[in-house]
């Protein structure tokens, strides 16, 4: 249990999550503002769909044995 939330843990810690996560705060104080301008959202959507493709291969492939 403890070696698995340190392992979550860093994971998180990784860039790419790190980035994800500062472009997340940065999207949801822009909406806040009312502030988002369409450049940001190509941006967004693009890191977004990037690290969920990323992790979506991952489970896929530790799920056909590949990892």
């Amino acid at each position: 249990m403890h070696e698995t939330i340190i392992k979550r843990l860093g994971n998180l810690l990784s860039v790419k999550s790190l980035v994800t996560l500062a472009l997340t705060v940065v999207f949801a104080v822009m909406t806040v503002r009312q502030a988002i301008s369409q450049d940001f959202m190509t941006v967004y959507a693009v890191v977004i769909a990037f690290y969920f493709g990323t992790q979506s291969q991952k489970v896929q492939d530790a799920v056909e044995g590949k990892a």
